[in-house]
């Protein structure tokens, strides 16, 4: 079905719940205890509780059968489910879905949670390591099932060098600087100062982000996200719903979504998939980059973070360099403030996922619930965008706009 005769989900949902763990590193607690904490936050925060729930949305950081599982240890009682899986973006996804099985009387109280321990697993693998045992994250043979992989990990793919090999490639067409990229580790700082909870809270210059270590080139470490445990849960719900809570109304106005892949190598790699999820939320919303005045963008690393800007429309291909330069990003001081929790560069990314923090800093905007020193006067429209997978190979990307209604 075409876009232009699909059922629009503007104003069709509210996000009336949203709780982000207050955990950086979850020893002694289990994967399931983590999605149960967030989503007792979210409904809690929502003046809900879990009976009212009768639609659950999670992904691939949940253990065991995922849905079924979570359902089960949560006690809830479902007529739809979802379980979504596309990485870091998969919560901006859920949202979407959410708001579209609201609109079709699928269900009345969506609830979307995502939980893991990463950070205290890698400790764990490494103290079994030390003790002659195997470790748990021990390399597996690629899955007979994905030939891509075959022909992929030959040549060591990583995370870092995947992402590096697109901000070079982003360098050679437009002049991209390490001194611009390193600007958005800067404004990300200034944000995080301001949350007792982010696991990085002191400011950096540009010169710093520099000096730190090349971990592939051109990013450096500065230039990357942190490695955290935890998680968040959002609740949707019937605007119907959200107006008797007396909770500030944040409606979802637009929602798009979109993948890329390397197409047999017919690919641009300074383009992401939020080329295509951006314009089809903004229409979708009826408004446009002008109108937005926060932005929660995933920031796995600092390009990320450049190419989003880009794509979403916020400025023209080539020119997100200079558009991030001089604090522009930074709350009171810039023109589009950004991740004013920190971010996944400074705050934390859960379960090496970023998505559903975004959401959660765009819902605190927009109530006026963010940190006085961050908090943007009168905050009206924000955009949520995530990014899953990875920009040099396979990704899927969300984009979220949301409105606080009077």
């Amino acid at each position: 079905m075409s876009r232009d005769v699909a059922m629009s989900l503007n104003g069709r949902a509210a996000i009336v719940g949203a709780y982000e763990h207050p955990t950086r590193k979850a020893d002694g607690l289990s994967v399931l205890r983590l999605h149960a904490d967030v989503a007792r936050g979210a409904l809690a925060d929502a003046g809900l509780t879990k009976d009212d729930v009768d639609g659950y949305f999670c992904a691939g950081d949940a253990p065991g059968l995922g849905t079924a599982t979570v359902a089960e240890y949560l006690g809830l009682k479902l007529r739809h489910l979802d379980s979504t899986e596309s990485g870091g973006s998969a919560p901006l996804l859920h949202v979407a879905h959410a708001a579209a099985a609201i609109a079709a009387g699928r269900c009345n109280v969506a609830l979307i949670t995502l939980a893991g321990r990463p950070r205290a697993q890698m400790e764990e693998a490494k103290a079994a390591h030390a003790a002659g045992g195997r470790s748990p994250l021990a390399l597996r043979p690629p899955d007979p099932d994905c030939p891509e992989l075959a022909f992929e990990l030959p040549y060591g793919p990583a995370t870092q060098n995947l992402y590096a090999m697109v901000a070079r490639r982003h360098m050679h067409e437009f002049g991209t600087t390490s001194e611009q990229l390193a600007w958005i580790k800067v404004a990300a700082s200034h944000h995080a100062q301001h949350n007792p909870r982010a696991m990085l809270r002191q400011v950096v210059t540009v010169d710093e982000v520099l000096a730190s270590p090349l971990v592939s080139d051109p990013l450096h470490r500065l230039d990357c996200c942190v490695m955290s445990d935890g998680g968040g849960a959002l609740i949707v719900t019937r605007p119907e719903i959200a107006r008797s809570l007396r909770r500030p109304l944040v409606l979802v106005r637009g929602t798009g979504e979109a993948i890329r892949h390397p197409m047999g190598g017919r690919v641009d790699l300074t383009v992401s998939a939020a080329a295509q999820s951006g314009p089809a939320a903004f229409a979708e919303a009826g408004v446009g980059p002008a109108q937005i005045q926060y932005a929660s963008l995933y920031d796995s690393f600092t390009i990320t973070v450049l190419m989003q800007l880009e794509d979403l429309g916020f400025c023209r291909k080539g020119e997100g360099g200079r558009f991030v330069m001089d604090g522009n990003l930074i709350s009171g001081v810039g023109r589009l403030p950004f991740n004013t929790d920190g971010g996944g560069l400074c705050n934390n990314h859960p379960a090496n996922r970023g998505g559903v923090t975004k959401v959660i800093e765009a819902v605190r905007q927009l109530r006026g619930e963010a940190h006085p020193a961050v908090q943007v006067p009168g905050c009206t429209w924000a955009l949520a965008s995530g990014i899953g997978g990875a920009l040099a190979s396979r990704h899927v990307a969300g984009t979220l706009i949301m409105e606080r209604v009077q």
